[in-house]
């Protein structure tokens, strides 16, 4: 075998190893991404879960510095109105 026929030889096989690749990558390519998209959906939920957690507790919070510091407010009836029935989780 000469220089001449290992050129085409490699001419050859160059593009077939090409395709081979990419039918092998360009899925688990296609699965890597779908499995980021869902990710990132399940943390953009947990985001506005986070967030909407730390709304009720910057109004709680409002409530209890309200209360502390409005002596005319009667107390018994707004520490009622702090007990949440859903939890915090």
């Amino acid at each position: 075998m000469n220089y001449g026929s290992l050129v085409y030889l490699f001419a050859l096989l160059i593009p077939i190893v090409a395709i081979v690749a990419k039918q092998i990558v360009q899925p688990w390519l296609r699965l890597r991404e779908k499995q980021i998209e869902t990710e990132a959906s399940m943390i953009a939920e947990k985001a506005a879960q986070y967030a909407a957690q730390t709304e009720r507790l910057e109004q709680r919070v409002r409530v209890l510095e309200r209360i502390t510091t409005d002596r005319g407010i009667d107390i018994a009836d707004e520490i009622e109105k702090l007990r949440d029935p859903k939890p915090l989780n």
